[in-house]
């Protein structure tokens, strides 16, 4: 009996931390980095003046959001014998998705000044040794963000996993956008 009320104990414990996790996750926005009490009122990022990306994002509670589903390279070549030929290496695969990823933006009233996250998985190229290409995607993100042009350093995750959908494709982009308030 003792040994149940000990696990219905951890379980509630477990329960009452995961509401509390979830409670300071979903209030993050109107308590940010910058302001202790005062809700925001445009797009803040936080993170080292020194990264290439942001460690957070606050976006105001009456933005909207877009966000895109996994987003793939283009075929360079269907004839291609090898991977490199028929989509490119990783820098280029990113390269054309981060285009696609312009494009689809542009067409919804959106730029990639308005991107606030992305989601990157990688997979090794096996003309690399089959080693996960990370300099080619950093490269990538480099002409696009964190730029003269561009100096919005979104908040990122990159991710190295076993496959995606198609085995040519080295890597697959999700991005979150916030639309800018009507002025």
């Amino acid at each position: 009996m003792k040994i149940r009320n000990k696990w219905m104990l951890a379980a509630l414990t477990a329960a009452a931390i995961s509401a509390l996790s979830i409670t300071a996750y979903a209030a993050g926005p109107m308590t940010p980095n910058k302001y202790t009490a005062e809700p925001i009122h445009e797009v803040e990022f936080y993170g080292s003046p020194s990264s290439s990306i942001a460690s957070g994002v606050s976006v105001p509670q009456d933005m909207a959001y877009l966000w895109t589903s996994g987003t793939v390279p283009p075929v360079l070549n269907r004839d291609g014998k090898t991977i490199h030929e028929r989509y490119g290496d990783t820098k280029t695969q990113a390269v054309g998705i981060l285009k696609r990823i312009e494009t689809d933006l542009k067409a919804k009233g959106l730029t990639m000044k308005d991107v606030v996250y992305l989601r990157v998985y990688l997979v090794a190229d096996p003309e690399k040794e089959g080693k996960v290409d990370y300099d080619g995607w950093f490269e990538a993100y480099g002409e696009y963000f964190n730029t003269e042009a561009n100096p919005t350093k979104t908040a990122r995750s990159t991710l190295a996993v076993a496959g995606l959908v198609n085995s040519d494709w080295l890597i697959e982009i999700e991005a979150v956008a916030a639309y800018p308030k009507k002025r």
